[in-house]
This record gives C-alpha cells, structure tokens and sequence, in this order.
C-alpha cells in the first residue's frame, strides 16, 4: 500500500484548521460567510424533499410488504444484485388451500364444491395482489429508492464539499485580517529615533515580512474565493434538479395510483360476481345465466331512473356481459332489481354492458 505520511499530515492539518473554524463560528468568536438567499432556499427544499421521500419510500414498502423479514430478504437480494424470487400471496395460498381441501371433502358435496368455487376467486384475487405488488415496486419504489441512494448521495456530496470551501474561505478571511492587523502594529511600533537605529531596522524589517504575509493571505483567499464560488455553483445546478425530481415521482405516484384503483377495480369484478353456489335466489321477472349472473342484453332500459354518467377512466371489459370504457365520454346508466350495488347497466349507442361504478361520475 502506497503510504504517503506527507499527505496523511497535510489532510489532518487541514481537517483540524477545519475544525477549529468550525467550532469558533459555533461559539461566536469567528465570522461565518453566509449563503446566497436562493442557495439556502434550495437546500432547504432539497432537505424537504428526502425527508418526506424517505418517509414516503418507507411506509410504501410496509403497505406493499408488511412482513419484516420479507423485506430484510428483498433488501439482500437486490444488495447482491440477484433477482428476488417471486412469491405466493396469501390469498393464492388461502385458495389453493380450499382446492386441496375439497379434493379430500369430495367436491361433489356442497362443502367441496363451495370451497372449489370460493378457493378459485381466492386465487384470482391472488394474482391481483400479486400484479398490484409488482408494478408498484417497479413504478413507485424503484424510482424513490434510486433518488435516495443516487441523486441524493450525489447532493450530499457536493453540499459537504461545499461545506468545506466555506470554511477554508473563512479560514483565509480570518488570516488575512489578522495579517492586516499584524501589519499595522508592526508599522506603528517602530523607533525612529536617532539614536536606536537599530529599533528600526528590525521594525522595518518586521513590517517588511508582514507585508509579504499580507499578500500572500490576500492570494489565497482569492483562490478559496474562486473555489467556493465554482462549488456553490455546482450544487445549486444539482438542487434545481430537484423539480425534476418532483416531476419525475408526480409520474410514478399518477402509475402507483392507476395500478391501485386496477387492482381495486379487479377486486371488485372478482368478488362481486356471486359463485353459483352462493347466489342469493333470482329476483322474479329478472333473466338470469346459469352462473347466477344478469342477462345483460335482456335487460330493458327502464323509463324512469336512468342518467348520464361521464366516464373518469379507460376500462376493458372482462367478459361479454360488461361494457369497456373510454375516458371522458358519456354514457347512460341505470340499475336493475338483484343487480349488485357496485355495478351498473350502462349504454351507448347499440352496445350495451355492465360497468363498475368507480370508473364513474354520475351527473344530474
């Protein structure tokens, strides 16, 4: 290992002139350079910004993995730039549970074949689960996390290097004042009379040194100068970035939201079709399928209690009895007697279409 004592003792005399400036600007006894008002409005905003980030990117990864150690093991595999292996949610193993049981109960009973009906919406809302988990891991928390752990570390940086300029600006400031005033002293106290001609040799000789010390002080605080100012710059162009970065994660929060409501909405679909076994008994005067459900193109558009509705989403049908939807157009809808709560029978032109009333805005 190349050992260079001469640069050890350079960067200790530095760290600890540092420091001793540090400390006397905390006590008050030295004088402190302060930043550009703009300057200190973007670091306190760059502050902000991590603070609420962090906490965001934190309380995310509890809602999308609530198990502790789970996310201790997703953290080492992406440490050790492995892919993390896909896990079962809980609701696909619930339901592979009920298909196994009710291969044991026979499902030919009514205990089987509920728990074989049951147990395959359980596993549907599985693979939601585990499709909602994804994408936002992907869209939301990448992107979070890649700003705490790349353009952050690069802010904190250039901000501490900054520091440092600063205090080796007010270093140089310090030093040239006390320069200035050594000079002064030393040009006041010379002896210019006759008989000590020796008084004033020295004290010429004195002022002579200090004048030189003067200049040299002056020198470099023009060089501390012109480094803080090139430093300054530089982390003022980083913090600016920060809109950026806000633009950045109002994206990715508009992704994390519309995988959220998709998963919501499939949640819906899934558990709001009643499995046969458990539909409630069929309201007279209503066609119904096999399967329980309504029989949309038999239904007839009742003369009173129909509206208009604006659609706020684009959805796509699941099936033949569903209606897919474009964002921003309008739409008629109405209910139906027996029709669940969550739907609604919505028209346009000859097409005709359950439609989930959360992609919905009803009007008046």
């Amino acid at each position: 290992m190349d050992f260079n004592l001469k640069k050890l003792t350079s960067d200790a005399g530095v760290f600890f002139t540092r420091a001793v400036q540090f400390t006397e600007e905390k006590l008050g006894s030295a004088e402190k350079t302060e930043l550009d008002t703009h300057l200190e409005n973007l670091i306190a905003r760059a502050d902000c910004t991590k603070n609420w980030t962090e906490k965001i990117f934190r309380q995310t990864e509890v809602l999308l993995q609530p198990n502790p150690s789970a996310r201790i093991e997703e953290f080492f595999y992406e440490k050790l730039d492995k892919k993390i292996p896909s896990r079962t949610t809980n609701g696909e193993l619930l339901g592979q549970y009920m298909l196994d049981a009710a291969k044991d109960f026979g499902p030919g009973t009514p205990y089987g074949s509920t728990l074989i009906t049951v147990g395959e919406y359980q596993i549907r809302l599985g693979g939601a689960e585990r499709e909602f988990l994804q994408t936002s891991a992907i869209n939301f928390l990448t992107p979070l996390r890649n700003f705490l752990e790349g353009d952050w570390r690069t802010i904190s940086k250039e901000r501490r290097l900054l520091e440092n300029r600063r205090l080796d600006l007010d270093i140089c400031k310090a030093r040239v004042k006390k320069a200035k005033q050594a000079e002064a002293k030393a040009a006041a106290e010379p002896d210019f009379q006759e008989t000590r001609p020796r008084n004033y040799v020295l004290s010429a000789s004195a002022s002579a040194l200090w004048s030189e010390e003067v200049d040299k002080a002056e020198q470099e605080l023009r060089v501390a100068q012109t480094e803080f100012d090139r430093q300054a710059e530089v982390t003022r162009l980083l913090l600016e970035g920060i809109s950026s970065t806000h633009v950045n994660h109002l994206r990715c929060l508009h992704e994390f939201v519309e995988a959220q409501a998709t998963y919501y909405a499939q949640s819906l679909y899934y558990g709001g079709v009643s499995p046969p076994c458990l539909a409630s008994t069929s309201t007279p005067g209503i066609a119904r399928e096999p399967s329980g459900q309504l029989k949309i193109q038999d239904v007839q558009q009742p003369s009173t209690g129909h509206r208009k509705a604006k659609v706020l989403y684009d959805y796509d049908a699941h099936d033949t009895s569903e209606l897919s939807l474009l964002a921003d157009e309008l739409i008629t809808v109405y209910t139906v007697p027996g029709m669940d709560p969550d739907w609604l029978v919505g028209e346009r032109g000859n097409q005709k279409g359950k439609v989930p009333v959360t992609y919905l805005e009803l009007l008046s």
